[in-house]
């Protein structure tokens, strides 16, 4: 692996940002812990919110019921969805945020994205699909292509598979089970985009 890369990877997890330098009148109300799996040679980068309680615990993204449907949905098992040489994992805030009143996640924090999306994914050379999850990675990756809602954003994913003329991106919602009303209300999501992405997603690690 490229020493500017064990460097930056090194730098993102000593990063204290949110707890001593906050953006917002809020700081983390607990030790930092960044949750990132990323090699440069992946060819996949999940694009995903930011770490739960479970995940803040493991040290290891999506080891919670979300993990397993979206492993589901990409046609993947634990092998492969961790391996870092093919699959990148780099959530817009790379801490666990806390819960807000009703017990829910706090949105990503501000601070991880000025301070490290840029140059971490610069060292990204060969990417050829991104899939991003939920609308604050939506906004980032996709910039004013974006549509207004996460659902439209969603409905349009054939719109987006030659973005960036080398690489496709494919927006999806969040496969937390808050979202199962979600999937009911929109049955193409399964049908349609779901195989189509494990298409994608097989071509890319075998």
């Amino acid at each position: 692996m490229p020493a500017a890369f064990d460097h930056l990877m090194d730098d993102i997890a000593k990063c204290r940002i949110c707890r001593d330098a906050p953006l917002g009148k809020t700081a983390l109300p607990h030790e930092p812990r960044p949750v990132v799996f990323a090699s440069p040679t992946a060819k996949i980068l999940i694009a995903g919110q930011a770490p739960g309680t479970r995940v803040h615990k493991s040290g290891k993204p999506f080891t919670d019921p979300s993990g397993d449907r979206l492993r589901a949905w990409m046609g993947v098992d634990d092998d492969i969805f961790y391996d870092t040489s093919k699959i990148a994992i780099v959530p817009m805030g790379f801490c666990f945020p806390g819960l807000d009143a009703k017990g829910g996640d706090l949105p990503p924090r501000r601070e991880c994205v000025p301070a490290w999306r840029e140059q971490l994914m610069a060292q990204f050379t060969d990417l050829e699909l991104i899939l991003v999850i939920g609308m604050y990675a939506q906004k980032w990756h996709l910039g004013s292509d974006k549509r207004k809602t996460l659902t439209e954003t969603v409905q349009a994913w054939r719109e987006f598979q030659t973005f960036d003329k080398t690489q496709k991106v494919i927006p999806l919602p969040h496969p937390s089970w808050r979202n199962n009303s979600w999937l009911k209300k929109h049955p193409w999501f399964e049908e349609e985009l779901v195989p189509y992405l494990q298409t994608e997603v097989a071509r890319l690690v075998t």
